[in-house]
């Protein structure tokens, strides 16, 4: 079954490429080329990622600039890039997870659900949702605790009283101290601290904008399609631009949509991770329960939605380049490089 046949009610007349199934990959090409296309994808969005980390553990609300212009101002570039090299560490298996459970799943649901009676246009989205679900879950594995680690990263030596009191007073020589330390303090378990609620935010938001971005992506083609293609004598045909145009478009919208829903649960998650609770501080962690009623206490409900700016702009621009860099790097990584087009 092709998918991205089935996101376009108008396949008949509008011919999309074929979308390029599981089986149709090289396995080894398609995961280094993507270990490396991601990294410096990650490394451009990395800054926005500290932006929103730092925000969502300040006690007031704090614009963007006024963070960036703090960190600059006390930390240096550097302060932009804390926890980077963790991070990057973490991206290579974690990607790899990510994209081999997402391809599986989405193979498998997709074809399962047509053969179930469901048209094609909504086989599409449960795939494309149920994709995301598996392939965010399997990725917590790997990016749960490399969050742990580049989080306290990321907040170490911040302008303390822009910040929580509750953020780690240890001090981290790199990542590999502060694993260690974390170790030495709370065992495994202080690795995966808000393990649960890391699913409980990545899998929904992942299921979300999967899900909306195969809708948004049909709405569009259905709009506008008519506008950005060119009509040979099978009919109209988008060129390669208009191809990535609608993707990075839908992209965007399916980011929006999905930062709005679960930016609570990601702030949550934040402060689980990064606040300090380790037994030799004679403290316990922080419940989900209690972190929610800190929030709500400093600053309302409006406390649960601090960072939500960089985090939208940092989801829209890491969904925007990594669903065209996805599509690329899957063209790229064909075990047959002729272009598959649907009739």
């Amino acid at each position: 079954m092709s998918l991205r046949a089935a996101e376009d009610d108008s396949a008949s007349e509008i011919h999309l490429p074929a979308d390029i199934d599981w089986e149709m990959l090289d396995k080894s090409k398609f995961f280094f080329l993507g270990a490396a296309l991601f990294s410096g994808v990650s490394a451009t969005l990395y800054p926005i990622v500290v932006l929103k980390t730092r925000q969502q553990v300040s006690l007031n609300q704090i614009s963007c600039f006024n963070t960036a212009f703090s960190i600059m101002r006390h930390e240096g570039l550097r302060g932009f890039y804390k926890g980077f090299g963790t991070s990057l560490m973490g991206t290579i298996p974690a990607r790899a997870l990510y994209m081999g459970a997402l391809e599986v799943t989405k193979s498998n649901v997709g074809t399962a659900t047509v053969k179930l009676g469901f048209s094609e246009a909504t086989a599409a989205t449960i795939a494309n949702a149920s994709a995301g679900l598996s392939a965010a879950m399997a990725a917590q594995l790997v990016w749960t605790p490399i969050d742990v680690v580049s989080q306290r990263l990321m907040v170490q030596g911040a302008n303390n009283s822009s910040i929580t009191s509750s953020v780690s007073s240890y001090r981290y020589n790199g990542g590999i101290d502060a694993f260690q330390k974390i170790i030495y303090t709370d065992g495994v378990r202080g690795l995966y601290r808000g393990f649960g609620i890391s699913i409980l935010t990545y899998a929904p938001s992942n299921a979300v904008w999967w899900g909306s971005y195969s809708i948004a992506h049909r709405l569009i083609w259905g709009g506008i399609g008519c506008y950005c293609c060119k009509r040979d004598a099978s009919g109209l045909r988008p060129d390669t631009k208009s191809v990535v145009a609608v993707q990075g478009l839908s992209a965007a919208m399916a980011s929006g949509f999905s930062a709005l829903v679960t930016m609570p649960l990601d702030t949550i998650k934040t402060r689980l991770q990064v606040l300090d609770g380790e037994a030799g501080n004679g403290r316990r962690p922080p419940t989900v329960v209690q972190t929610m009623k800190n929030l709500v206490k400093e600053g309302g409900l409006g406390a649960c939605y601090r960072g939500l700016g960089p985090r939208w702009a940092s989801m829209s621009m890491s969904a925007t380049t990594m669903i065209t860099t996805y599509e690329f790097l899957k063209r790229l990584s064909t075990k047959s490089q002729e272009s598959f087009t649907i009739e």
